[in-house]
């Protein structure tokens, strides 16, 4: 290994097979492993390793203590007939694991980012696409794949090998399991699973864990009931859950997805019953 050093500071330390482009700005303590290959002004923060054989290609931007394993592609030209090369980025954030095999593209459009927040798994082969936004906390399970201009807020799980639509959003603390086709948005706190995904209840295990209040998850347990057993129409449901649902930040993040739900909801599987 080599060390790179910069005003006796140790920055870290450089495999000799490693391609490194001159622009690239290394932070301090950051690893780059056998034959990986750096980008034109791509910056690394301190104390992330970059796995061997892996590329990061150009206007990407690594947070600090991030893991990239090897044969990893992250930056590299959206698959996306409207790109013309114009200048773009991918942004990721503090402490995210990247495992081998993934591919992350940067996004379509003069100024535009791809985004994957902090603390974040993504595991074997997943694949983010252009213009995609990740939250904190996330984790995609292996071969799971996020088209174009999908959103997937804090917290939420996706099961291997899941297919996520373009422009899709998924809702903080929401799981969505293995295989399914999501092709509406997935309200937040439930779990959908299937071909097409169908909601089969709320998530939880997942709020628990991510310390939402007791109280908190009453109420939220409460909206979901008006918007999935009411067998009122989404606007009609909306109107209800403001009037008689008791206000809390969750109940008023539930509120403002739905609202913003474009591409309408999952909607519950009939044959399932959440007591």
């Amino acid at each position: 290994m080599i060390k790179i050093e910069s005003n006796d500071s140790l920055i870290g330390t450089i495999h000799p097979s490693a391609v490194v482009s001159e622009s690239a700005r290394l932070g301090e303590n950051v690893t780059i492993l056998p034959y990986c290959v750096i980008g034109d002004d791509v910056e690394i923060g301190d104390g992330s390793i970059i796995g061997p054989h892996a590329v990061i290609e150009k206007w990407t931007s690594i947070g600090k203590a991030c893991r990239v394993y090897q044969f990893a592609s992250v930056g590299a030209a959206p698959q996306d007939l409207k790109f013309k090369g114009e200048r773009s980025f991918t942004v990721i954030g503090d402490r995210t694991t990247i495992r081998e095999g993934a591919t992350i593209h940067r996004a379509t459009g003069e100024g535009n980012e791809t985004r994957i927040g902090n603390d974040c798994l993504l595991m074997a082969y997943i694949h983010v696409a252009h213009n995609c936004t990740l939250g904190n906390h996330v984790i995609m399970s292996n071969l799971a794949s996020c088209a174009g201009h999908a959103t997937v807020e804090d917290r939420v799980v996706i099961g291997g090998m899941a297919g996520v639509h373009q422009f899709v959003k998924i809702g903080r603390n929401a799981m969505v399991g293995g295989m399914s086709k999501l092709v509406q948005d997935v309200v937040p706190y439930t779990i959908v699973d299937g071909h097409p995904a169908k909601v089969v209840g709320l998530n939880n295990v997942g709020i628990s864990r991510a310390g939402v209040p007791l109280e908190s998850r009453r109420l939220i347990k409460q909206a979901y009931k008006i918007l999935y057993r009411s067998g009122l129409s989404l606007p009609e449901a909306i109107a209800v859950i403001e009037q008689e649902v008791d206000s809390c930040e969750e109940v008023e993040h539930f509120l403002r997805f739905l609202r913003n739900a474009e591409r309408g909801i999952c909607r519950e599987r009939r044959d399932f019953e959440d007591k």
